[in-house]
């Protein structure tokens, strides 16, 4: 059974950073590339990054290229998304995707497996 579970989340101020985690079990973590995504309240859940197996190519959306970083451990079955210079309207749901095939999708669809979600709130 596939489990993709997140952490990291939590309430922070404008400016400020956090670094999320997600923790793989129960797939081949290094053939599959990971993604995030993230969830407004009333939106629809948007691609914010993605990795490829090696950790060799990352993509990013405009919104947080340049502040977000995604990496990855395969010996720790664990990719992070370290956020920086956090903005307002960051704040949402972020869940980790994986895709047990090679090459970065910006669509929900394109991935099989999906964590619960860690919510993630910036202020002013």
């Amino acid at each position: 059974q596939v489990q993709l579970v997140e952490s990291g989340g939590g309430s922070v101020q404008a400016g400020g950073s956090l670094r999320l985690s997600c923790a793989a079990s129960g797939l081949t973590f290094s053939r599959s590339t990971m993604g995030w995504f993230r969830q407004a309240p009333g939106k629809e859940r948007k691609f914010v990054a993605g990795i490829t197996q090696s950790g060799g190519v990352t993509r990013y959306s405009d919104s947080v290229r340049g502040r977000f970083t995604i990496s990855r451990d395969n010996a720790k079955n664990t990719v992070y998304l370290q956020m920086n210079s956090l903005k307002p309207e960051d704040t949402a749901v972020y869940y980790c995707a994986a895709r047990p095939d090679y090459g970065i999708v910006f669509i929900t669809t394109g991935y099989d497996y999906w964590g619960q979600g860690t919510q993630v709130t910036v202020s002013l």
